[in-house]
């Protein structure tokens, strides 16, 4: 299939060569090792990233056991995202990316959940410009690997200070931005400003890559179109539909890929033994919900297919419902339109 001219593929991100400029973004419950592999797997994704990481609890994790730091080798290039609002956490932090041969550390400037607002992090950090910046030229000081940075577009549209910020962020040593479309605080149901991301894109000299409302391969085109980005980051619809980043792939970047899995069914099995390989017995339930909750949606009565995996005590009683749903599902709906075939 061949590439549309519209979408260059190929980023150079320091001292990264993305093949793909197509991300899967930090999920809390979803971008673990299994989730990650999982999506690779399927094909298309270019760049991954880790769950948001405390910097302060970082240096102390380990890796052979840490439920956030467990990984298989195939998981590259694999950024680390991390959140902090105090430069003195910025070494120990980055010793330990090092130790664990980071591809890259990212900087969580735009998640608005209450936890990051009891510690100043996250999107509360982004308010504090000075203290920002101080914290990314300290990274950007201590470290070679490649360095991003995930925002949003502020507590209210300003393009004055938009623009301001995300020069500050490529001044200070950032070779990456993510813009997710939408102002902090604003849910998930309102449509992305699409058309702000442009506005990073034309004020700086490094990549950008927009991130917000990415269901489909149409969503992609016109996403980047509107916004003019370098690529993708996605979250919800790769869990949605995870076969989402091979479809825009072979679409817009003319990527070959025959799927090896091909229906619903399969995928969900192949996730639970991703599970069950890198996780113990007590960590698999949570994170088979969390994915469940997205996954679901594919289903006309998905919300029954939720439910019961909701309400399972053991993975063999939730495993067992899903089961059953696809015995009582019709056979349609457990296969994609195998447009990578």
């Amino acid at each position: 299939m061949s590439r549309d001219p519209h979408c260059p593929a190929g980023l150079k991100i320091r001292n990264l060569n993305i093949s793909i400029p197509l991300a899967l973004a930090p999920m809390v419950g979803l971008s673990h090792t299994a989730g990650r592999s999982l999506i690779q797997e399927l094909g298309g994704v270019g760049m991954l990233y880790t769950e948001m990481l405390a910097a302060k609890r970082l240096p102390h994790e380990n890796a052979e056991i840490s439920p956030m730091l467990v990984k298989s080798p195939i998981e590259k290039p694999l950024i680390y995202q991390i959140f902090l609002a105090d430069e003195s956490l910025v070494e120990g932090a980055i010793v330990k990316l090092e130790a664990l041969d980071a591809d890259g550390v990212d900087v969580n400037l735009g998640c608005p959940a209450p936890q990051l607002r009891r510690s100043g992090s996250g999107g509360f950090l982004a308010e504090d410009r000075q203290l920002v910046a101080r914290i990314i030229r300290k990274i950007r000081l201590s470290t070679e690997m490649a360095l991003t940075a995930k925002i949003r577009l502020g507590q209210k549209l300003d393009q004055e200070k938009f623009i301001d910020f995300c020069k500050m962020l490529e001044y200070e040593g950032v070779d990456l931005i993510t813009v997710h479309g939408r102002l902090h605080g604003e849910k998930f149901c309102r449509s992305p400003r699409w058309d702000w991301i442009g506005y990073a894109k034309k004020a700086v000299n490094i990549p950008v890559l927009a991130n917000g409302g990415i269901f489909s391969v149409t969503d992609a085109k016109r996403c980047l179109e509107v916004s003019g980005a370098d690529g993708l980051m996605i979250g919800r619809g790769a869990f949605e539909n995870p076969w989402l980043f091979a479809d825009i792939a072979v679409t817009l970047y003319g990527m070959e890929n025959e799927r090896q899995i091909r229906s619903r069914e399969q995928l969900f099995y192949r996730y639970v033994e991703l599970l069950e390989a890198r996780f113990r017995p007590e960590r698999r339930l949570g994170r088979l919900k969390q994915f469940i909750h997205y996954f679901a949606r594919s289903f006309t009565f998905g919300h029954q297919l939720a439910s019961s995996v909701q309400t399972s005590h053991n993975m063999e009683e939730a495993v067992g419902r899903v089961a059953l749903f696809f015995t009582q599902t019709d056979p349609s709906e457990l296969f994609f339109d195998p447009i990578c075939v």
